[in-house]
C-alpha cells in the first residue's frame, strides 16, 4: 500500500508520499506529519453518499434496507480536510458525526460492471459525513443543507492505494470515547458495487468521491468536541467542532427545527423508547453545560 497526502507546503498545495512520520514531496522537500497543514487528498467534481448500507444502522432505525442503494449529493463546498474545523452554525444544535470509508475515483468511469469497478478506483480515504439535522424537516429528501452545509465533508488524512476493503474495522471516537465500532463485513453493498451502480448513469471522473455509509450510533456533537474516525489500514481523520459566529438568517428560507423527526434522527432510532428527548449526560459524559 502507498499513502499520498496533499498538504500546504511553503504556501502551495503539494502532493506528498508518506514515509514513516514524514511527508516527502516529489522535489525532495520534507514535512513532518504532525506539523503539516493538510488539504483534502483529492479534488472531486462530485461528492456522492449512500443513505443506508450497514446492517447495524438499519436495525437502529428499525427499518429494512431497500432492494438497491439510494444516494444523495454533497456540494464540493462542503469539502474539508484532516484537522479542519467543522462549523456548527449559530442557531443550530443537532450536528451529528457519521464515520465512513470514502472511495476515490482514479479513471473516468461509466457503464462498468461491479467486477470491473475496482480498476477505476484510485484508492480510499477516511471520511465523516456530518449531518446538520436542524434542517431535516425541510431537506430530508435532498439532504442538501443537512449534509451539504460548508465544512461537513472532511476527508483524509491521505489517499491509500492497494488497500483491500474487505473485513476492515471502522471506529468513531469522540473526546477519546469510542462511539461507533464496526467492520466492513456489515456492509450490504461493497465498494465495487456502489461505483458500478452510480456509473450506470453518471460519469465519474478522477478525484470524485463516494461516501460508503456509516454503522450505528451516529450521535450529536458540540463545539469543542474532537471527533476522530479510524479505519484499519487508512489511518485516522480528526476534526474539531466549532461554533459558527454568524447566525442562520431568519429573514428567508426554512428555519432550523426541533421536531420529533429531528431529535429521533440525531439521538438514534430508538430514542423514543429510551425516553431520551434531549441530550443526556449519560450519553455524553464529556459534555459541558450546553450538552446537559
Amino acid at each position: 500500500m502507498t499513502e499520498y497526502r496533499r498538504i500546504l507546503l511553503d504556501g502551495s498545495p503539494v502532493q506528498t508520499v508518506r514515509r514513516g512520520d514524514e511527508l516527502v514531496a516529489a522535489d525532495g522537500r520534507v514535512a513532518s506529519i504532525d506539523d503539516a497543514i493538510h488539504l483534502p487528498p483529492c479534488e472531486p467534481t462530485k461528492i456522492i453518499a449512500v443513505h443506508l448500507n450497514y446492517d447495524s444502522r438499519t436495525q437502529e432505525f428499525m427499518t429494512k434496507l431497500p432492494s438497491a442503494p439510494t444516494y444523495f449529493h454533497k456540494p464540493i463546498t462542503a469539502l474539508n480536510a484532516h484537522k479542519g474545523a467543522v462549523v456548527r452554525p449559530d442557531r443550530c444544535k443537532w450536528l451529528n458525526y457519521e464515520g465512513e470509508i470514502v472511495i476515490v475515483i482514479g479513471r473516468t468511469c461509466r457503464n462498468v460492471s461491479p467486477a470491473e469497478a475496482g480498476d477505476y478506483i484510485a484508492g480510499y480515504t477516511v471520511g465523516n459525513d456530518y449531518g446538520l439535522h436542524d434542517f431535516r424537516d425541510t431537506d430530508a429528501g435532498s439532504m442538501l443543507r443537512v449534509k451539504g452545509s460548508d465544512t461537513l465533508a472532511p476527508i483524509g488524512p491521505g489517499l491509500v492505494t492497494g488497500w483491500d476493503f474487505r473485513n476492515k474495522g471502522i471506529r468513531t471516537i469522540v473526546n477519546g470515547v469510542v462511539k461507533q465500532d464496526s467492520t466492513t463485513a456489515e456492509m450490504e453493498w461493497d465498494m465495487h458495487y456502489l461505483v458500478a451502480d452510480i456509473a450506470r448513469t453518471i460519469t465519474l471522473v478522477p478525484g470524485d468521491i463516494l461516501f460508503s455509509g456509516t454503522p450505528a450510533f451516529s450521535r450529536t456533537v458540540y463545539p469543542g468536541d474532537i471527533v476522530e474516525v479510524e479505519v484499519e489500514g487508512l489511518g485516522t481523520l480528526s476534526n474539531t467542532i466549532v461554533q459558527g459566529p454568524t447566525p442562520i438568517r431568519d429573514d428567508c428560507g426554512a428555519q432550523p427545527t426541533e421536531s420529533e423527526e429531528v431529535i429521533s434522527t440525531a439521538q438514534g432510532g430508538d430514542w423514543e423508547f429510551r425516553g431520551i428527548r434531549t441530550p443526556s449526560k449519560d450519553l455524553y459524559p464529556s459534555t459541558v453545560q450546553e450538552k446537559a
